[in-house]
C-alpha cells in the first residue's frame, strides 16, 4: 500500500517536473526571441522633438525596421532613425542619396538641378504663403552628396537639425527605417515613404 502511495506521488512530482521544465523552456524561447528582434529586426523607438511634424509628432511610438538597411541601402523619401551623437538618435527624411547634388533654395529643393515634389509638406508651404512668406527658413549651398551618406532633413523645416546644419549623414550611423506608427492609436498604421519626383 505504502509502495503504492509513493509511486503515485513520484508520478505527480515527475510530471509536475516536466510540465514546470516545458514553462521555464517555452518563457526563455520568449525572452531570447524579443531580445533577438529587438536587437537586430524590430525595435520601438519614440519620437523626441517637433522636427518631423507634421507627419510626427512628439511623443509618438513607432516601430523601426533595423534589418532593412542591412539588405539595401536608404532610399529619397524614406523616414530613418540614426545615431547623431554618442547620447542622440534623430529621425528624418532621406533627401539625396550618394552622387546626387542637391540644392536648398526657400521652399525648393533641387537633386541634380531638378526640383523635388514634397507632397509631404505641400500644405505647409502652402499656409506659409498665404501668411506671406516661406515655409523653410534655412538654405543648402549646392553640394554633391559623398559615397556612403545620403542628404536628410527634417518635415519640419523651420525647426529641425537635419543635414542642413549637421552635415551628410553616414550609413553606418544608420539604426534603420522607421516602418509602422503604434501610438497614438487613432494613427496606427504603416508609415508612408513617398518618395517625391524630379521636375
Amino acid at each position: 500500500m505504502d509502495e503504492k502511495i509513493d509511486n503515485e506521488e513520484t508520478k505527480q512530482m515527475s510530471s509536475f517536473m516536466n510540465t514546470s521544465w516545458e514553462w521555464i523552456k517555452s518563457i526563455l524561447i520568449a525572452v531570447a526571441l524579443v531580445v533577438i528582434i529587438r536587437s537586430f529586426l524590430f525595435t520601438p523607438t519614440v519620437v523626441s522633438g517637433q522636427s518631423m511634424e507634421p507627419s510626427f509628432f512628439n511623443s509618438d511610438k513607432l516601430i523601426v525596421n533595423k534589418i532593412l538597411y542591412t539588405i539595401r541601402e536608404p532610399e529619397r523619401g524614406e523616414v530613418v532613425i540614426f545615431k547623431a551623437n554618442q547620447e542622440q538618435d534623430f529621425i528624418k527624411r532621406v533627401i539625396a542619396l550618394p552622387g546626387e547634388t542637391v540644392e536648398v533654395k526657400g521652399d525648393e529643393v533641387f537633386v541634380n538641378g531638378e526640383r523635388l515634389d514634397e507632397p509631404y509638406i505641400k500644405e505647409e508651404i502652402e499656409k506659409a504663403k498665404q501668411n506671406g512668406g516661406s515655409y523653410n527658413n534655412l538654405d543648402f549651398p549646392e553640394a554633391i552628396v559623398p559615397e556612403g551618406t545620403v542628404f536628410v532633413m527634417g518635415d519640419n523645416r523651420p525647426n529641425s537639425q537635419d543635414s542642413r546644419r549637421i552635415g551628410f549623414v553616414s550609413y553606418e550611423q544608420v539604426i534603420g527605417r522607421a516602418d509602422l506608427v503604434i501610438w497614438p492609436l487613432q494613427d496606427l498604421g504603416i508609415v508612408s515613404h513617398e518618395v517625391g519626383e524630379l521636375q
